[in-house]
């Protein structure tokens, strides 16, 4: 298998690198991955991941709910229940932060479509980019609605977007730095871009350690904390002018990674972990399993 190791830091290029304990795929193959962190900047990245051409094989899986939809086991009922909760209030987000003359959507990595159908009905001109062809199949058999091809990216002129959303998605692209120069590109100068990352920091991260289920390597290929996305914005000429903790993430993270632990009664220990975090998360948005980046152009 072609890997890729880094030598040097993607976010500030120290090359003191320190591994931090191995993960394990939980959900295609049971391989083992370590997790290094940058001692300068302390960004947080998975080592030894399968390149672009076999990265693929890990998302075939029954159980990986953004793309195949699975409502299989207590946990992903779970997940669809709170995802109806959460589009709302996504949609309802977006809405809230630009005025009705933003009307162009980019929804990058839209998985089975949710969120872009539910922005479409609230008439923005919704692009919808998916890399999975899987989800972009179910999206179109089960919903008529047409989402692209990751290429299809590159087929925008420049300030082509209001608004460009991710939802889960940055710490999955393998060329994060270009990826970072792409959106600056065809975003429009008053446009914004909101993103939503696990936490690396949040107390469940630290709770579960290398069990935390956020982790799901080699998928996640970059782990990250508000301040090092926050870096990340500005290493590309953008501004973080907001965040929104994502409350519901715990929750789910957390009875995961009690499955990942082999505990008895996962749901239930998941259930009250989740509940500290949302507790911490109160005085400490830090502490928050997952957060909304709210991002503009720094011009």
């Amino acid at each position: 298998m072609a890997q890729i190791t880094h030598t040097s830091c993607p976010l500030c290029g120290s090359s003191k690198l320190q591994p931090l304990f191995s993960c394990k795929d939980q959900f295609a193959t049971g391989e083992e991955f370590g997790i290094c962190q940058c001692q300068e900047c302390t960004f947080t990245f998975t080592q030894g991941i399968p390149d672009e051409n076999e990265i693929g094989r890990y998302y075939e899986s029954p159980t990986y709910i953004s793309h195949s939809d699975t409502n299989k086991g207590f946990v992903n009922r779970c997940y669809h229940i709170v995802r109806d909760i959460m589009l709302k209030r996504k949609a309802d987000l977006v809405d809230s932060l630009v005025d009705e003359s933003k009307t162009r959507l980019l929804d990058y990595g839209a998985g089975t479509g949710y969120f872009a159908r539910a922005m479409q009905k609230r008439n923005w001109d919704v692009t919808a980019i998916e890399k999975s062809e899987q989800a972009r199949k179910y999206s179109k058999e089960n919903f008529d609605f047409e989402m692209l091809p990751v290429d299809a990216i590159d087929n925008y002129e420049d300030g082509y977007f209001d608004v460009i959303t991710m939802w889960h998605v940055m710490e999955h692209i393998e060329g994060i730095n270009e990826f970072w120069k792409k959106l600056y590109n065809i975003l429009d100068d008053n446009g914004i871009a909101v993103i939503a990352l696990p936490n690396s920091a949040s107390y469940d991260a630290r709770n579960y350690q290398e069990h935390w289920a956020a982790y799901d390597v080699p998928r996640h290929l970059w782990h990250f904390t508000p301040s090092t996305i926050m870096k990340f914005g500005r290493k590309h000429g953008f501004i973080l002018e907001r965040q929104y903790t994502m409350p519901f993430d715990g929750f789910y993270i957390s009875m995961l990674s009690e499955q990942y632990k082999g505990s008895t009664l996962p749901a239930l220990r998941g259930v009250w972990n989740g509940l500290l975090g949302w507790l911490a998360s109160w005085s400490k948005k830090s502490a928050s399993s997952s957060i909304i980046y709210v991002f503009r152009k720094a011009v």
